[in-house]
């Protein structure tokens, strides 16, 4: 390939960025079959005694251990072997999960298969950001990550209305086979034909870099860092060494919280108030239609007034909404709830990932990215672990609600302190 056809911009490499957008919908819809029927029917189909909260919470425990894991190990991994074999291995490693549902003995079987999950979410999830990143400017990061979270959540949030109507039709099991096996196999015969590996963009783009070619202001990159840096020193950069990437690391972690008690406590919380499944999805479905629809807005907005706002904004907003659950009692009441916490992760979620775009030198952002997903996803194991001890101290699952609402602000108290603008234009290098 010769320096012309490296390209960048989304029109100028519009049937590939289609064809991401595409894979990151199908890999929200894998991961959303999980969300309202396996939690609401732990206790009848899959033997969790009722408020067993922390065996409860266990296949999101796995589930946030092992995608934290793998958005390390891909990041790192997709600059040597590219982005499009990673991507075909996390879809690969998916295909056994609605086997193992559907034979699914015991709880067990249920942790096992979420642990697949998460190495198939930590794989595509990741390649499908880093490729798009990869052929867009830098002036349409906050939209690229928009455009690529809103496809996944719409993505999630389809996925657990369909799955709640397809187990009343054929039973829990039978419905997440059909629903499941055919996602699946779509992604890989796609992954196969159409997907291109965007390696070498991003290569050529950190060429530009080195002989001063590249245009545009230049982003406030870390100085405490080498031009090629090892693993390590990527991982200390971003964990503790740049305070504004830790600043978005901890938020990172901590807004999982919110994801991980909607995926476990609120199907639980509202079966327990009277809601079927297929209510309980059209809740749960606000919120991912919220979070993943607003993103379109809230991504290219970053572009124009900055990550920074947004985030400190979006983190509250979504505390609040958490808080708000607790409030009433009706199915309308909580639908506005989950769409104001929605809301509120899409001001935060795709503008953290473009904060960390923002800084990250062209060497090594498959690296950054990949490093804080591994810190954002332990959110979900750190906070199924605090909210099950919190439901298991208190006895009640509404005080895990309160902890994850009181969190949120925490953090963003924290990015408001420690971190500032990354956008080059609004924030440029002196």
């Amino acid at each position: 390939m010769n320096k012309m056809t490296y390209v960048y911009g989304i029109r100028l490499n519009q049937t590939q960025f289609l064809h991401q957008l595409f894979q990151v919908l199908l890999v929200g819809l894998t991961l959303g079959m999980m969300r309202t029927v396996v939690p609401a029917l732990a206790e009848s189909e899959f033997g969790v005694p009722k408020g067993s909260f922390m065996l409860l919470m266990a296949f999101v425990v796995a589930f946030g251990f092992v995608k934290g894991s793998l958005n390390f190990v891909a990041g790192r991994l997709s600059e040597r072997v590219g982005r499009k074999k990673v991507l075909l291995w996390g879809w690969l490693s998916a295909v056994p999960i609605p086997f193992m549902i559907l034979y699914a003995p015991n709880w067990n079987w249920i942790v096992a298969a979420t642990v697949l999950l998460g190495i198939n979410q930590g794989l595509t999830w990741s390649m499908t950001q880093t490729a798009k990143l990869d052929i867009t400017r830098s002036d349409q990061r906050g939209l690229t990550i928009g455009l690529n979270e809103f496809s996944g959540y719409v993505g999630v949030a389809l996925a657990g209305i369909a799955t709640g109507y397809l187990a009343t039709a054929f039973g829990a099991r039978q419905g997440l086979l059909i629903f499941g096996l055919s996602i699946i196999v779509l992604a890989i015969v796609l992954t196969l034909i159409w997907v291109k590996d965007t390696l070498p963009w991003a290569k050529y783009e950190g060429v530009r870099h080195a002989v001063g070619q590249s245009t545009g202001p230049i982003a406030r990159f870390p100085q405490n860092i080498s031009d090629n840096p090892g693993t390590w020193e990527v991982f200390t950069l971003m964990s503790w060494r740049d305070k504004r990437m830790a600043a978005i690391s901890q938020a990172g972690l901590v807004e999982k919280f919110v994801d991980a008690l909607v995926w476990v406590f609120y199907p639980v919380y509202l079966y327990q108030h009277g809601l079927n499944l297929s209510q309980i999805g059209w809740v749960v479905g606000v919120y991912g239609f919220v979070w993943g629809g607003t993103q379109l807005f809230t991504g290219k907005l970053s572009d124009h007034i900055g990550r920074h706002k947004p985030i400190i904004a979006g983190m509250w907003i979504c505390g609040a909404g958490v808080g708000m659950m607790l409030l009433g009692e009706t199915a309308l009441w909580w639908s506005l709830s989950a769409a104001v916490t929605g809301f509120g992760m899409a001001l935060l979620y795709p503008n953290l990932s473009a904060a960390v775009a923002d800084i990250a030198h062209p060497n090594w952002r498959g690296s950054a990215i990949g490093i804080y997903r591994f810190w954002r996803d332990l959110g979900y194991g750190i906070g199924a672990l605090a909210l099950g001890l919190v439901a298991n101290l208190s006895n009640a699952i509404s005080s895990g609600f309160w902890f994850v609402s009181i969190a949120m602000f925490v953090s963003g108290l924290i990015v408001l302190i420690w971190s500032e603008e990354t956008h080059a234009r609004l924030n440029p290098a002196k």
